[in-house]
């Protein structure tokens, strides 16, 4: 397999549920507590603005409603997406995919892009996201894995950005996952953590692929799947697991 560049411990969306998720004060409290790589989903608003947001709709995660993807981003960034995870938080707002790269980049971190579209804009999300973060990232050693549940949004990346690293999300083996993993060209595959074991493990190294996990919280699930010899845990719980051991 060709070296892996990232951390074993990363992130998820910022920093899991100790601060209001896919937000730059996310990022920074997950940072603080020494993690070195992220996790996070972006899609597109109205006018093609790459943003942080995991659901297709406003409502959990702001004082927004309605589908994120009929709005443009005038009306996006005045949204409050701080103030439903507590007091403290009150007024951060979305952050842009660009305020996240300046801030990733600076710190000389990592990050894990899942693209996340809007339901009917796979390919144009996926074309879109990847344009970007080769704009964004260029020149820097390590850019952005970008991963997707969605085959048609990573197809589109791989064709407005071959050279960018591609991971297939999995939340069950369904029939085909390991061809299609072939055919995007991937370099790893994301799964739910019940659903990675040796055997999986040793068909995706076998493969040349680096295999990794989501969402990783308990630790007798962490030490089974270090046991194993897993690439990468995405987790919620960035006080609890310390990124460095």
């Amino acid at each position: 397999m060709k070296p892996w560049p990232y951390p074993l411990w990363i992130a998820h969306r910022g920093a899991g549920k100790l601060a209001p998720e896919n937000t730059l004060a996310a990022f920074r409290l997950g940072a603080a507590h020494g993690y070195r790589a992220f996790e996070c989903d972006v899609k597109l608003a109205a006018d093609e603005q790459a943003f942080l947001l995991h659901d297709a709709t406003l409502e959990r995660t702001s004082n927004g409603h309605g589908s994120a993807g009929s709005l443009g981003w005038a009306q996006l960034s005045r949204l409050d997406a701080g103030a439903w995870h507590g007091r403290a938080y009150a007024g951060e707002p979305l952050p842009t995919l660009e305020a996240i790269a300046a801030y990733v980049i600076a710190n000389a971190f990592h990050l894990n892009i899942e693209i996340k579209p809007t339901p009917g804009l796979e390919a144009r999300t996926g074309e879109v996201v990847a344009q970007r973060v080769r704009q964004l990232w260029a020149g820097q050693a390590v850019p952005p894995l970008l991963s997707s549940f969605q085959p048609q949004a990573l197809a589109a990346a791989r064709d407005a950005a071959p050279e960018l690293p591609r991971a297939l999300l999995l939340d069950t083996l369904w029939d085909g996952w390991f061809g299609m993993a072939q055919a995007l060209d991937c370099v790893a595959v994301v799964t739910n953590h019940q659903l990675m074991d040796a055997a999986l493990i040793a068909q995706l190294h076998g493969a040349g692929w680096r295999a990794l996990c989501y969402t990783v919280n308990d630790a007798a699930d962490a030490a089974r799947l270090r046991a194993l010899g897993i690439d990468g845990l995405i987790t919620d719980a960035v006080d609890r697991f310390p990124p460095a051991a």
